[in-house]
């Protein structure tokens, strides 16, 4: 068994990764807004507040970030709020989780951190600019902390196309809408928030132990197929 710290454990992908990782026997601690999944060690807290974390005093052997956000706006449209609004929640909201329970990863044999970034990094879409911006300084941490904590921990980031999570829901909440994101995958279909977090175990578990540093691409081939 094992000792796992998630982010954004009440809803989507980090849900569906507690979910998993309680099935099969490991500790899951939790930091959400709320605890609609009813872990037994969760922490209510937001992490955009300037509040202090709380303490965990225990291993831990793998950390996962999962919050994140979709504004998409034309550029003209964004404003500075907007873009600073984006790097707070994605990138130093994160800094802040990581720096804060280090310590605790240190402690273990085999640790782990896995972030999330998004499709739209290394691929130019439009509408994207604030959301792409912000991940795209998370696949430079990711890099970054890589380099600086290994051999130690390792540190993966997944980059995922359109997922059926809530963050998405206004972007998938017509039979149109739905139709026309799967259309734009060559796998003509969209990710479930399950998919998502199977990656997720497969970066935090030791059968994923020679890699580190890695952007692993979740998109349905949009980045690197024409359809």
């Amino acid at each position: 068994m094992a000792n796992y710290l998630i982010i954004g454990s009440s809803s989507g992908i980090g849900a569906a990764l507690s979910e998993a990782l309680a099935k099969a026997g490991h500790q899951v601690i939790g930091i959400s807004r709320n605890n609609k999944n009813n872990l037994p060690q969760h922490f209510c807290f937001d992490v955009t507040s300037d509040e202090v974390l709380p303490p965990i005093n225990q291993v831990i052997d793998g950390l996962v970030y999962c919050p994140g956000s979709i504004v998409l706006k034309p550029f003209r449209a964004l404003k500075e709020p907007d873009f600073l609004q984006d790097f707070k929640l994605n990138v130093v909201s994160a800094v802040k989780i990581i720096q804060a329970y280090l310590p605790n990863l240190q402690q273990s044999e085999t640790p782990s951190i896995v972030l999330f970034s998004t499709v739209a990094v290394q691929t130019g879409m439009p509408f994207h600019a604030s959301v792409a911006a912000s991940k795209g300084a998370i696949e430079g941490l990711t890099r970054s902390l890589a380099a600086e904590f290994a051999p130690k921990i390792r540190v993966n980031c997944i980059a995922p196309s359109l997922t059926d999570t809530p963050l998405a829901a206004r972007l998938l909440d017509s039979e149109t809408k739905i139709t026309s994101a799967k259309e734009r995958h060559p796998l003509k279909k969209i990710a479930s928030a399950d998919e998502i977090a199977k990656m997720a175990l497969f970066l935090l578990s030791e059968s994923a132990g020679f890699m580190t540093g890695q952007i692993i691409k979740m998109d349905g081939g949009i980045s690197s197929i024409k359809s």
